[in-house]
């Protein structure tokens, strides 16, 4: 049986203080998502350009024929077909499966809106990520373009939108320019302009 005891005015004043103590500091700027493309390797997406996060069972993917590599096939997604691409192969790592394998894969949907690419139609991307990590805040100010002296990978700076600089160097990716690439991918048919 649990008892509840009332409380005097200083033990409840004391309470207060220890919980406002305890609260999480104000957060400012805007969210990112944490992603890992492979051990060792990881960048930060906004948060406002995904729909959902999620696991994918791989035997759900279906493979299509004359893709790039890093695309991986479609799924069913909300009774929609959605593409699902290797991100981390898109940027210049090694596929997926060349990681211990696994019967599912996390996986990011980009929402699809991209202003300056009408051919993406509002069309969601799926990714597959080797981790899904964390949410983290960041302000504008710590968003800066590539500097001298950080290690980058060649194909990832098509999708670069800076690095957040604290407290170590983490790229940041701008999910238009990933929906930019893989829509105007140059394909033998239009499959991926039409799906």
């Amino acid at each position: 049986m649990t008892e509840f005891f009332p409380l005097s005015a200083a033990e409840a004043s004391a309470l207060s203080q220890s919980a406002a103590l305890a609260a999480p500091p104000e957060t400012t700027g805007d969210q990112f998502l944490r992603l890992g493309l492979a051990p060792g390797t990881t960048v930060l997406l906004p948060l406002p350009q995904l729909t959902e996060v999620m696991t994918l069972p791989i035997s759900q993917i279906m493979p299509m024929p004359h893709m790039p590599p890093w695309t991986m096939g479609v799924y069913n997604w909300r009774g929609d077909i959605l593409w699902i691409v290797d991100l981390g192969h898109l940027c210049g790592l090694p596929p997926w499966y060349h990681y211990p394998a696994s019967s599912s894969c996390s996986a990011v949907i980009l929402n699809g809106t991209d202003p300056g690419n009408p051919a993406a139609k509002g069309k969601p991307l799926g990714l597959v990520v080797h981790r899904v990590e964390d949410i983290e805040w960041c302000t504008a100010d710590l968003i800066q373009p590539l500097a001298g002296g950080v290690p980058t990978l060649p194909m990832l700076q098509p999708f670069l939108r800076g690095y957040r600089q604290q407290p170590e160097p983490v790229p940041v990716l701008d999910g238009h320019a990933i929906l930019h690439t893989v829509w105007q991918y140059p394909h033998p048919d239009a499959r991926f302009a039409s799906a």
